[in-house]
């Protein structure tokens, strides 16, 4: 009797054991990085940026930005335009290529976004979507404020701020712009590449 009720106890703790194994392997195949805790490392020719994320304030821009990020999309892009004072913008796959450089400003994705204006206000470091006259016009392009620039507020669509790299902000807004063939004084004297934006778990960078 005393040796069916030893197997019988081995059996419980086996079992036992074998839940808790399988209760902690769930939780850890449950508990991925969440999506807010994600960061982008814009890398770029003059030093790193990163960009945190208002998921909750444009989570459709949002996504749309990661999704080309990790598709490799602003991979050799460059900062095409830069205006004193005001921005830096990028991520028209056109700039990839020096000889499309009069097609600067023009290229996209394929595809349009839905704006999704918030209450997040454009000041300095805050990154936003370039797009053209119709608000619903968004693909690929942003830009990242120089300083702030409230009246673009409710217009465009702010979706994340820089929480390191503003020295190299700084760095490429002092870069030395030309006249850009249409009147406006933002197109830079050299290339400034973007060489590649990684979607990072925000607890890796340092």
């Amino acid at each position: 009797m005393s040796f069916v009720r030893m197997k019988f106890s081995i059996l419980v703790a086996a079992l036992l054991s074998a839940a808790v194994v399988s209760a902690q392997e769930k939780k850890e195949t449950s508990s991925p990085v969440s999506a807010s805790n994600e960061v982008a490392v814009i890398k770029t020719s003059e030093g790193d940026m990163v960009v945190q994320f208002w998921t909750d304030a444009a989570p459709n821009t949002v996504d749309n930005f990661k999704k080309l990020a990790r598709q490799g999309f602003y991979d050799g892009t460059t900062f095409h335009r830069i205006v004193k004072g005001f921005m830096i913008q990028g991520g028209d796959p056109n700039s990839k290529d020096a000889a499309k450089e009069n097609e600067y400003g023009q290229g996209g994705p394929g595809y349009k976004i839905k704006a999704e204006f918030n209450n997040h206000s454009h000041d300095r470091g805050v990154i936003s979507m370039a797009r053209g006259p119709d608000p619903d016009s968004a693909g690929s392009q942003f830009f990242i404020c120089l300083a702030p620039v409230r009246r673009l507020d409710g217009q465009y669509t702010t979706f994340g701020k820089l929480i390191k790299g503003d020295d190299i902000l700084e760095k490429i807004g002092d870069t030395s712009v030309t006249n850009n063939g249409m009147g406006e004084t933002s197109k830079p004297t050299k290339r400034i590449v973007i060489e590649s934006v990684k979607i990072v778990p925000a607890q890796s960078v340092k």
